[in-house]
């Protein structure tokens, strides 16, 4: 099956836009890609996880950073930053799982790790990410279909 986006050419151009804006503001890579994975597991996008992964080993992430993120709370592998990304990440990814969304000591956590733009860059990453986790998960898009 072929990807949503391939569907629809005129929708490349804005979503690239979208995440060039979302590198832009100084949030490293790693953390973006750590964040993609976890949201795509969330969401059972099995090309999307795929591709975290592979973005993730080619940047040189350890198998336990990688292996374990869905497990983020409980290992050691993650620093305090990539925490309060991940939490935001979750909360932002279930919106409907309760009345507060995100709820204020996952912001506050966030906030005390990243200025106002990484906030907004990585905000506008878990939504991109979830796009593509809603493009890609209906069709079935198949893991390693690059």
């Amino acid at each position: 099956m072929k990807n949503a986006v391939v569907l629809i050419p005129a929708a490349m151009q804005p979503i690239q836009g979208l995440i060039k804006a979302a590198h832009s503001q100084g949030v490293p890579q790693e953390l973006l890609d750590l964040v993609h994975l976890r949201v795509s597991q969330i969401n059972g996008c099995s090309f999307c996880v795929d591709g975290g992964l592979k973005s993730l080993r080619k940047l040189g992430v350890s198998d336990d950073r990688i292996g374990l993120v869905a497990a983020w709370r409980e290992t050691p592998y993650y620093t305090d930053e990539e925490r309060a990304a991940l939490a935001l990440a979750e909360s932002v990814t279930r919106l409907a799982d309760r009345a507060d969304a995100v709820p204020d000591d996952v912001w506050d956590a966030a906030a005390d790790h990243f200025n106002a733009e990484q906030l907004a860059s990585i905000l506008l990453w878990i939504a991109v990410t979830n796009l593509f986790n809603r493009l890609n998960a209906p069709i079935r898009q198949i893991a390693g279909a690059w």
